[in-house]
Order: structure tokens, then sequence, then C-alpha cells
């Protein structure tokens, strides 16, 4: 299936914890993914991104890398504390200067620079006053927004607000297995709130501060079923799918939150100022989509305010990759018909897709022919939904290279690019190489 380049975009993605190590290099603040993973018993294998694939001194590597395999787009974040140390106050010049020369490198070998501007690493000095549970957040992240635009918006035109806030406020802030590792459904709501009403703020940022700029902001996406026949189940997944697919789309739609299909945001209210509802929504340029599986739910009286629980695929017996995640690439076409019925975003984007496999290195080589098959099949999914009217105009492969999956640590890689984390040495993936065929063959 052949599309033109004017329609459809082709890239890759990172994040800057993820990759960058360099964590104190040059006036960089603390992030609570800094103080996190230093944390004993957080990681797996005590392990951590002080160094990661020290992109902070590799850049130049591994952005040749993706301009030999003939890249045009990539995706990566700008870590906050790197520009501020302490979240607020004083700009950190040196930050500001690694990032220009990032942007400026993707430029001179053709790479169109997509930044996203939050990627869960927010400064520590400010989860010290709060962080995300602190409505000042919504101030204090849209001055980083104004700094980021100051200083890049002569050169960056894509931009994403923030990434997947249901994650980052889920994971990190009712859960506490991602940083800042808070628990309990106070912080979450709270912190999630205060995310939605960045997301739209951000943006509004953005577009009052950068000429020709495209806004987006990207969500995490799984396609949620009912694993047995009975409404109760069927409900059960209406819930999960209301707090996991629609919980920040839709206000920043207009749409307000999906209270009706999951009664427990109604104690979002405390946190919800005069206002506020019409400060959630943004017309956004575009809108990010991010899959990697599936979900089947069913209902469970054991679970309070949810009423479900989420049936795991090992328990199914289905295809899954090193993180467990069934392997079922229509999801991602089911997603993007979802989305695309939100009529006020213009474009969609899917701006990660991706699988860790087993890598083993044969005569210097990775033939990594799972993964191959894992985004040919989804790549086929999202053309599929592009054919069937579906207004997606781009892919974005998760991840460039191997990097610190978070609280899986170093274990799963879902990079084209291997890294050798004790040699720091690439190599790149057939999957790499097949992915670079192929853009080249469908431009």
């Amino acid at each position: 299936m052949s599309i033109t380049e004017k329609d459809f975009k082709w890239g890759v993605s990172s994040a800057a914890y993820q990759i960058e190590g360099g964590w104190n290099a040059e006036g960089k603040g603390k992030s609570i993914w800094d103080v996190f993973a230093n944390t004993k018993g957080k990681i797996h294998m005590s392990q951590n991104g002080n160094t990661a694939c020290d992109y902070f001194h590799q850049y130049t590597h591994d952005i040749s890398i993706m301009a030999r395999l003939k890249i045009p787009n990539y995706r990566f974040s700008i870590a906050w504390s790197r520009i501020i140390p302490n979240g607020t106050g004083a700009v950190n010049p040196d930050g500001i200067d690694f990032y220009n020369r990032v942007i400026d490198f993707c430029l001179e070998l053709g790479i169109e620079p997509w930044v996203t501007l939050y990627h869960w690493d927010l400064p520590y000095e400010l989860e010290k006053k709060g962080g995300w549970t602190n409505r000042e957040v919504i101030n204090w992240f849209s001055d980083y927004v104004e700094v980021c635009t100051i200083y890049f918006g002569d050169r960056v035109k894509r931009w994403m607000i923030l990434n997947e806030p249901m994650v980052f406020t889920g994971v990190g802030y009712f859960l506490g297995r991602h940083a800042p590792g808070r628990k309990g459904l106070k912080s979450f709501l709270a912190a999630a709130h205060h995310a939605a009403m960045c997301q739209a703020e951000g943006g509004r940022v953005v577009r009052s501060m950068v000429e020709n700029s495209r806004i987006g902001t990207t969500f995490s996406s799984s396609y949620i079923m009912p694993y047995g026949h009975s409404s109760k189940d069927s409900n059960a997944a209406i819930r999960i799918d209301a707090l996991m697919n629609r919980l920040f789309v839709e206000p920043l739609a207009g749409l307000g939150y999906p209270v009706n299909d999951l009664k427990m945001l109604q104690r979002l209210e405390p946190f919800i100022k005069d206002g506020d509802e019409q400060k959630l929504a943004f017309d956004m340029d575009f809108i990010g989509v991010q899959n990697y599986t599936r979900e089947m739910v069913s209902c469970s009286p054991l679970i309070p305010l949810l009423w479900a629980r989420i049936i795991s695929a090992k328990a199914r017996e289905v295809e899954t990759t090193v993180m467990n995640w069934e392997v079922y690439p229509e999801g991602i076409y089911e997603m993007l018909v979802k989305f695309s019925k939100y009529k006020s975003f213009k474009e969609i984007f899917v701006t990660e897709n991706g699988a860790a496999f087993p890598d083993i290195i044969d005569n210097g080589k990775i033939c990594d022919s799972q993964r191959i098959n894992y985004l040919d099949q989804h790549i086929h999914q999202v053309l599929r939904a592009k054919k069937d009217g579906v207004n997606v105009n781009g892919y974005f492969v998760w991840s460039f290279t191997d990097n610190f999956e978070w609280a899986e640590g170093y274990k799963p890689r879902f990079g084209l690019v291997y890294i050798d984390y004790p040699t720091q040495k690439r190599i790149i993936k057939e999957s790499g190489y097949w992915y670079s065929t192929f853009i080249q063959r469908n431009p």
C-alpha cells in the first residue's frame, strides 16, 4: 500500500529520562525519576537511568544512525529539570545549549524534530511542593512551556504537550509503581485534573508563542473488550475504557470528564474550580495515539469504585511480548477508529507503537524477526485505518534505541537499535534495516 510523503509522516520516538543519562551534568537538577530510580527496591535489579544510553554525550552518533536509516522524523522529549533545575526560576543555559545542539543537528541531517514537553520527569523540587497534586503546577508548567518556546520555537514547529497523562498520574500517583511513588485515590484525582488542565493550557501557550506551530498531545490507549458475554462484563469494560482511554481526551475535546460511564469521577469535583470546565478544552491540531496491546475485562465485586478487573494475557494463554502484553494488531486499528470520532482534532499520529522481545547477538547481528512481524502487522492495521477514512497521518516506532524501561529497568528492549550498556556500543537490529527499507518504499 503506497502513500505520499505529503500525507504521512514516518518516524521514531524516545524520551529524555529513558536515554539521556547525564542525570546531574552541566547544571541539571534532579527529577522525580532521578530520585525514584535511585531508591532501593523501586526498579528491577535496582537499576536506574543515571547513564542509560548516554545520549547526552552520544546524541550525534544516534541521530547520525537515524539519518543513515533515512528516518525523517524524530520525536524526543525535553527534560524539564535540565532546562529549569528547580522547576521554576532560573534557566540553565547549558541545558538550553544541549537541546539547541540536538535540534540543530537533526535539522542539519534533514530530520524534523517533534518535541514532547513532558515525558514524566517532573523536577524533584516541584514534587516536594506537591507535584501534580498541587494546583500551582498549572502555572509552573505554563512558565516552563513558555521558556521552551522562546528558545526552540524558531526551529521546532511540531509540539506535544504531555505524554500519556493517564499513565503518569495513574501509575505514579495512585498505584505508586512509578515516580514519584504516591498512592491513593485523592492523589490520583488531584494529579489527573491538574494534568488535564495543563495539556490544554500548554497548548494555549505554544499557540501564542510559536508561529506556524502544529500542536498536539499524546494518549496511551488499549483496546478494551469484555472477557465474557454478560452485561456485567460489558459494563465493566465500559468503565475501564472510560478510565484508560477517555479520561483525558474527552475534556480536551470539550466533552467534560466521562462521569456518566465512571461514577467515581464525581470525586473530581473538589479539585475543579470555577471556569475549569472551559479551560480543559483546547483545539489541538493533532493527537498522538499510543497503542501496544488490548485488555480483556470482567466484572469484579472485589475491586471497589471500578467493579472490574483486567484478565491478564498470561491467564488467557495468548501470544505476548517481554512486557507480558498481548500481541493484538487489530487493537491499533480499533483505537484509531475510536479516536477519529472526536471531530475536534484535525489529525491523528501514532506517536508510539512497538514491542520488546528477546534480542540475541549472533556474529555481531540481531535478527529480531518477532519485532519485524509485530511492526509489519501493526503498520498494516494503521494503513488499513487510513484507507478506511481515518485521519491518521503518521506512525512513529517506539523506540529508536533500547532504553531504560521505567520500573522494568533494562530488561525489556524495544529499540530498532541495540544498546550494549556496559560498552555503550550500538548495533542496528534487522528491524531497523527493515523499517528503513519499508519507509523508503512507502515514502
